[in-house]
């Protein structure tokens, strides 16, 4: 009688260690358990080189959503991004998103710059006014071989 109580109180202990390392695996890979609490907006840009699925959305500094995706619009030949951003942030119909680069040779982010609009954009919707990541290796080179 005694084993098996102490068995029971082992396995019950390991039910609880696995619940807990799940929880905290969840919660430390910023994972949400359903629905989540941000909102998706698609954005087309000429030029995305180097964004990747992952990186931050900023708005004044402050980190407000994150790239969900990039791909290739075949349609029209740009790229088109998904980006997820927190739902407490409302955004205007004539927000700017630009292709920015944290430091000289950073990783690239967006970077959300407010308008002035009194109307705001819903889940799903597209944001127009966008600004393509800069080349910079584009740029020497047309510097080197007289092309500015």
């Amino acid at each position: 009688m005694k084993k098996s109580s102490v068995e029971i109180s082992v396995g019950i202990f390991v039910i609880i260690g696995i619940l807990c390392a799940g929880y905290l695996s969840i919660k430390l890979g910023k994972m949400e358990w359903i629905g989540g609490n941000d909102y998706a907006l698609y954005a087309r840009f000429e030029s995305v080189s180097g964004l990747k699925a992952g990186a931050e959305v900023q708005m004044a500094g402050v980190p407000v959503g994150k790239v969900h995706s990039v791909s290739l619009d075949l349609e029209d030949k740009v790229a088109l991004v998904e980006i997820k951003v927190n739902n407490e942030i409302k955004l205007a119909d004539d927000v700017i998103a630009s292709v920015k680069t944290a430091g000289l040779i950073g990783d690239k982010y967006i970077k959300l710059s407010a308008g002035g609009s009194d109307e705001f954009l819903s889940p799903g919707d597209s944001i127009d006014e966008t600004e393509s990541a800069l080349d910079i290796e584009e740029l020497v080179s047309k510097y080197v071989f007289g092309g500015v």
